[in-house]
């Protein structure tokens, strides 16, 4: 396998993934990985209605940090597993979210949006809410991700840029980047200014999605504007999703003619190749 860290994972920690976290280890001590990161949920003040009695996306960070600490003694000669995070974030939190980082001695930081104001856009009250029109979700989507960058810099990648597109109720609709050319970039910029990266999230492969997030015009935007890093990562919940099509991915961007990426430690960014 070309790509020999994940660096998008989540466990039990994460309301919604029932995996215990050295499952995933095992995963991927069997896949062959020298890293992991784990980058578990943490969405502060996420509505209840969505929750339906569900766990939030809130979780013990001391529980969390031993827990790891632990395993890297047990797997030290097997793999180097890191202390990430997945922030949802949301511009009145970035106090809030800035504080949390600055606690505790993170390896890696992924700052998300999973919200559009108070909706979710995995649920069809958003879109009812814009009278199912994918254009308006999308556009509100990259928007929200510009908000959250003007207010909170302390990340290191924003995650699945465009993973709104899963989501829009209509199975006909094509998305084409160019039609929101002016928002990408605003964000894109927004993102650079502040010397972030961006990740390269399959999940959108395992939605029988065509592309990973971003897609590959974003992606060659991103460095046409002068981004620098992306990070790898399979957004996985389960064992079976973890590294979910790297080598399908690791071809793309090949033929794009990128040929590294980012593994982070202490939240400092090193380049391995592909």
């Amino acid at each position: 396998m070309k790509i020999k860290a994940d660096y998008h994972v989540h466990s039990s920690f994460s309301g919604d993934s029932q995996t215990p976290i050295e499952s995933m280890v095992e995963k991927a001590v069997s896949l062959g990985l020298t890293r992991i990161c784990f980058t578990d949920h943490l969405d502060y003040d996420y509505p209840n209605a969505y929750l339906d009695g569900g766990r939030p996306f809130e979780f013990d960070i001391e529980t969390y940090f031993n827990k790891i600490r632990t395993l890297r003694i047990t797997y030290q000669k097997d793999i180097k597993i890191l202390i990430g995070i997945e922030l949802g974030v949301k511009p009145y939190l970035a106090p809030r979210l800035n504080k949390l980082v600055e606690s505790y001695p993170f390896d890696f930081v992924i700052a998300s949006s999973h919200l559009i104001g108070a909706y979710d856009p995995y649920f069809p009250d958003y879109w009812k809410s814009i009278y199912w029109d994918g254009d308006t979700g999308i556009r509100q989507y990259f928007d929200s991700i510009i908000e959250n960058v003007e207010a909170f810099t302390n990340f290191d990648v924003y995650g699945h840029l465009d993973y709104v597109v899963r989501y829009i109720p209509d199975k006909d609709f094509c998305y084409e980047p160019e039609k929101y050319q002016e928002h990408i970039d605003r964000l894109l910029k927004a993102i650079i200014k502040v010397g972030r990266g961006i990740e390269v999230n399959t999940a959108g492969l395992k939605y029988g999605l065509p592309f990973a997030h971003p897609k590959e015009e974003l992606l060659k935007r991103f460095f046409a504007l002068g981004g620098k890093y992306i990070t790898i990562g399979s957004d996985a919940h389960k064992p079976e999703h973890l590294c979910y099509d790297f080598e399908k991915e690791a071809n793309i961007l090949e033929q794009m003619g990128i040929t590294q990426y980012a593994v982070f430690e202490q939240r400092k960014p090193f380049f391995e190749k592909i």
